[in-house]
């Protein structure tokens, strides 16, 4: 695993990615095709699988469906950067509705990045994209219902928990929960953080 987080530094610093978007403590910048061994890496780790429900595609498959999120227009996926470029996970803002004002955010770290506030930092800075520059009024995460890292990051970024559909996901052979949160513009606006572009 640290062979690997030392090949993503190195490899960083071969492209020279600039992040397109800032929060606290990472940067935002465009996925691009060339990220699929990354993200195969970090949908391999058996935490993220269990807690996002993954399930297991082939590096090519992978590929392929990056090359789709690319060319969705109703879809904006980024690489979470560190300030010296180095890429600790994905985060998306998908199923876009401009009409309705509505969209998804999904996002997934690296496991050694995890724990350390930067899921929050992350989910903080498309917060402050989407509602400082896309007409949204909702935004929406869904998780596991015991997935207790990730309803703590989205409360931390002010996510309200709205309910549960009971039973919706089947997961290694059992029935689980999902608990669906929320996050409305009037709430955001009421935040009294530093927005993204403050910082």
């Amino acid at each position: 695993m640290a062979e690997n987080a030392v090949r993503e530094e190195e490899m960083a610093a071969e492209v020279g990615r600039e992040p397109c978007w800032r929060g606290r403590t990472v940067g935002l910048a465009p996925l691009d095709v060339d990220d699929a061994e990354l993200m195969h890496r970090w949908r391999s780790d058996p935490v993220a699988a269990h807690e996002i429900g993954i399930w297991p595609r082939p590096l090519s498959g992978l590929r392929e469906r990056i090359e789709r999120y690319v060319d969705n227009q109703d879809r904006d996926d980024f690489v979470v950067l560190l300030p010296d470029s180095t890429p600790i996970g994905h985060i998306a803002l998908a199923d876009q509705d401009i009409a309705d004002g509505t969209a998804d955010i999904h996002l997934m770290l690296a496991p050694e990045y995890r724990g350390k506030g930067y899921g929050t930092d992350a989910v903080d800075a498309l917060v402050d994209l989407t509602f400082g520059e896309l007409p949204m009024h909702r935004l929406q995460a869904i998780t596991h219902s015991d997935n207790r890292a990730a309803l703590a990051t989205l409360a931390k970024s002010g996510f309200l928990q709205e309910g549960v559909r009971r039973s919706a996901c089947l997961h290694r052979g059992r029935r689980h929960d999902l608990a669906v949160l929320s996050l409305l513009r009037p709430e955001w606006e009421a935040l009294t953080r530093p927005r993204a572009w403050d910082l």
